[in-house]
């Protein structure tokens, strides 16, 4: 009988250990940012990669309508990520804007918006149905209605398509094209700038107000009036850059290192 009960205590001691070595292991991927939260349904399916394959192009290909991680409860970019971007950062080029003469938003990164990643549907209606809830739409690809919480802002904005209530809800280029093509993108192919134009880790849909006020602006001229979610939008700003080969402007990068420093 003793002996018995020694086997069982050997055995649940070996169990305990073994559910102890696989939590330790969890924790463990989670904290290098190998797992991580994701926001919603869209993300579940489509979350970027930490280190995302090269097309043809020689650019980081995203997934479709993917965003880097960030907390689900906030909204703000996780520790893993910001560590990410104060590193991706760092390694920016640091140098003047060059002239914005022959910028051309559609000669020169193409109409908006196209189909790049041929899954059927326009950007636009790729990113509203990636940040809106409660879409309706008509067909496969276009959104008629939907409800949108601005990143921006905060705000809750109801999308309804159509000539005069479209605009209420835009597509933000986090990094401006006007922006990109002063930083770098003059020296890209016509399909490397249309990749960036149509980019999902560089598009928000946001209140048209925010999209508006910041125009063609950098983190030194612009920021979201929702302080929680600069941390996310600076993020998305470097990984951009450094996806496409730009460079920061003076300014641009100690703006940039502020925000990322308060994370």
């Amino acid at each position: 009988m003793t002996s018995r009960r020694r086997r069982r205590s050997r055995t649940a001691l070996t169990s305990f250990l073994v559910v102890l070595a696989l939590a330790a292991g969890g924790w463990a991927l989670d904290a290098t940012g190998v797992l991580g939260p994701v926001t919603d349904a869209a993300d579940r399916s489509t979350a970027v990669a930490t280190a995302p394959t090269a097309t043809g192009t020689g650019v980081a290909e995203p997934s479709r309508a993917s965003r880097p991680t960030v907390d689900a409860a906030t909204g703000t970019a996780t520790d893993a990520e910001v560590a990410r971007a104060r590193a991706l950062l760092a390694a920016l080029p640091v140098k003047g804007k060059a002239a914005g003469t022959g910028y051309d938003r559609t000669g020169e990164f193409g109409s908006a918006w196209l189909d790049v990643d041929r899954n059927g549907c326009d950007t636009r209606n790729d990113v509203l149905a990636r940040d809106l809830s409660d879409i309706v739409r008509d067909g496969p690809c276009t959104v008629l209605t939907g409800t949108l919480v601005s990143p921006y802002t905060g705000a809750t904005i109801d999308f309804v398509r159509g000539n005069t209530t479209s605009t209420l809800v835009q597509i933000d280029h986090v990094v401006a094209l006007e922006n990109a093509w002063r930083t770098g993108a003059q020296q890209l192919s016509q399909d490397e700038r249309e990749a960036l134009a149509n980019d999902p880790r560089n598009l928000f849909a946001v209140d048209g107000r925010s999209n508006a006020q910041k125009g063609s602006g950098d983190t030194a001229t612009w920021l979201p009036a929702d302080r929680a979610f600069r941390c996310t939008y600076v993020a998305h700003q470097v990984e951009v850059k450094t996806a496409y080969r730009l460079w920061v402007a003076p300014a641009e990068h100690d703006a940039m290192e502020r925000v990322l420093q308060r994370c």
